[in-house]
């Protein structure tokens, strides 16, 4: 589908909220593997943020037109959360 001119372009502008997105979802999962997520969360309050976080990536690629990719599921995701363990 064309755009007449002048109008926006909204899938390059879904594509640019994805990749900021996908940064985001990033941020949090090195956040996660450093441990450093202790010094600003809780345990469930990580987990939470960690559930937003990939539902809005997966909701932009969604928007974008990209093509779905294999993701954990929440159960996973919540388990690995709750594995995590305050720290002492």
């Amino acid at each position: 589908m064309r755009t007449s001119p002048g109008s926006p372009d909204l899938e390059k502008i879904a594509r640019r909220w994805h990749d900021l997105a996908e940064q985001r979802l990033a941020y949090y999962t090195e956040l996660y593997r450093s441990g450093r997520w202790k010094h600003y969360y809780t345990q469930e309050s990580f987990a939470v943020r960690m559930l937003e976080v990939i539902e809005g990536a997966k909701k932009w690629r969604q928007l974008a037109g990209l093509p779905i990719v294999q993701e954990p599921s929440r159960s996973t995701v919540a388990h690995e959360a709750s594995v995590v363990r305050p720290a002492a």
